[in-house]
């Protein structure tokens, strides 16, 4: 038995792209069916596919025209078009796909969190109830961007949603896990940023020695625990 989803819409992106948008609010199954459609077309790609960028509730297919109409003779749009939606109709949701679970360890607050109690304070509740929340969920990575290695995660609670600082931080230390709106994500690196800092981890998420050089890939799934301070440096933590 497979799962259906409505009102896919298939519209070009350019000369050279198209996107595939399967909504409009963040959603779990959508992430399934992005995750599900890259893969195929990674694993059989039409000819002159570059590459697939997924967001939310789109997925962004980049081609080369030229090398499309050489081989086909008539209009790349339309021929990408008829072959996503042939993938689509092969889609199985309840297929596995490859994920894995990776638990983060974050110490909270002080140094490593100093917007904890504003999220705490906008929230009307004590930070110990910020730390609890954060670390229950299992939170989806609906993908990569902004950065190299930095994952938009979906599934935080939204008693925790707290809105960006009017005046971004210049530098923000790598490892610093924050909240911005109804989000919460990981700076990979030091960069500046608007986020709402909670603490920090000191698990490594990009190391561009490897490959894979991200730590997370879409489909991921991850869950936040609580350290010490103690136990955030035993673990390489650094002080920054």
């Amino acid at each position: 038995m497979k799962e259906s989803l409505e009102n896919v819409e298939i519209k070009p992106f350019g000369d050279s792209a198209l996107i595939v948008k399967f909504g409009s609010k963040i959603n779990p199954k959508i992430a399934k069916y992005i995750q599900s459609l890259q893969n195929k077309l990674n694993k059989t790609p039409f000819t002159g596919y570059i590459e697939s960028v997924p967001s939310y509730t789109n997925l962004t297919i980049y081609y080369s025209a030229i090398s499309i109409y050489r081989d086909r003779k008539f209009h790349p749009f339309q021929f990408i078009k008829e072959y996503i939606e042939e993938l689509l109709e092969s889609i199985n949701l309840l297929e596995e796909t490859s994920s894995k679970l990776i638990e983060i360890p974050v110490c909270y607050g002080g140094d490593y969190g100093p917007d904890l109690e504003l999220v705490a304070m906008q929230n009307n509740i004590t930070m110990e109830e910020v730390i609890e929340i954060h670390s229950q969920p299992e939170y989806l990575v609906h993908m990569i961007g902004f950065a190299p290695g930095f994952a938009f995660l979906g599934g935080m609670d939204e008693k925790i949603g707290t809105s960006r600082k009017d005046v971004p931080r210049l530098k923000i230390p790598a490892g610093s896990v924050g909240i911005a709106g109804k989000q919460t994500g990981i700076y990979p690196f030091e960069t500046p940023g608007g986020w709402q800092l909670i603490g920090r981890t000191p698990t490594k998420l990009f190391l561009p020695e490897v490959q894979p050089p991200s730590l997370l890939t879409a489909g991921d799934k991850i869950r936040f625990y609580p350290i010490t301070e103690k136990e955030y440096k035993q673990l390489g933590g650094q002080n920054q």
